[in-house]
């Protein structure tokens, strides 16, 4: 993010599943549960190569065992370009998660309000073939939980534009915590389409979970508005 340029995005994610991985990685029926999140993330220029980082959220859900509803984590942090060209990027992020109300990795109760620490390396490039513009992005986090299992996430995008105004993505979201005696595995997918309104931008996409050891197959809509200022 450029000096004094910043982006907000305001999104809804609704996720329910009665089917879940188990310790062996086999797809067995679960309780029904449902998971709904309304997050702001704002980021925002502080010098060419610093930018602020922050989102919070408001989460609800149910099982056959647990109803929550309230507010979710609070992040905030600082992401500094290591390397920052014209088509690349390579960055690094730093920042603290205060945990509110809401589910943990895999199967664990709803959280209590623990500080977790979070750093992240992120790289990213895009390309233009034959007029059509693309990017990927690769990013590895180590979470360091307050309380709760440690986690490492790898997360990878790669999107491509059709037309100055159409943004096509595909994300995959996989992590792993170290939890005991069976450590909580994920791997999910996210395919999403952005409309450009000048500065707003609308997104509507779709993720699932596709493998995973101790964990939900969730499934549900994403939803999102973006403002570009």
């Amino acid at each position: 993010m450029r000096d004094g340029e910043g982006l907000t995005i305001l999104k809804y994610e609704g996720q329910k599943t009665d089917r879940g991985f188990d310790p062996d990685g086999v797809e067995a029926s679960i309780d029904p549960r449902r998971d709904e999140t309304l997050s702001l993330y704002v980021e925002y220029g502080l010098t060419d190569r610093l930018t602020l980082q922050t989102k919070a959220a408001l989460t609800r859900g149910h099982d056959n065992f647990v109803d929550y509803e309230g507010r979710g984590p609070i992040e905030l942090g600082l992401r500094y370009a290591l390397l920052h060209k014209d088509r690349s990027a390579v960055s690094l992020y730093l920042g603290a998660i205060k945990d509110g109300v809401g589910r943990n990795a895999g199967y664990a109760a709803p959280g209590q309000g623990g500080m977790d620490l979070e750093a992240r390396l992120l790289a990213g490039t895009s390309r233009q073939w034959r007029g059509v513009q693309g990017f990927a992005e690769f990013q590895v986090a180590r979470l360091k939980r307050n309380g709760l299992a440690d986690e490492t996430r790898i997360d990878a995008t790669a999107g491509l534009r059709p037309t100055p105004r159409w943004l096509l993505m595909v994300q995959a979201y996989a992590g792993e915590a170290e939890s005991e005696p069976i450590q909580s595995r994920w791997l999910k997918r996210e395919v999403s389409i952005t409309h450009d309104l000048g500065a707003w931008s609308l997104q509507a996409g779709w993720r699932q979970t596709l493998s995973g050891r101790e964990t939900p197959i969730d499934r549900g809509p994403v939803l999102a508005v973006w403002r570009r200022f």
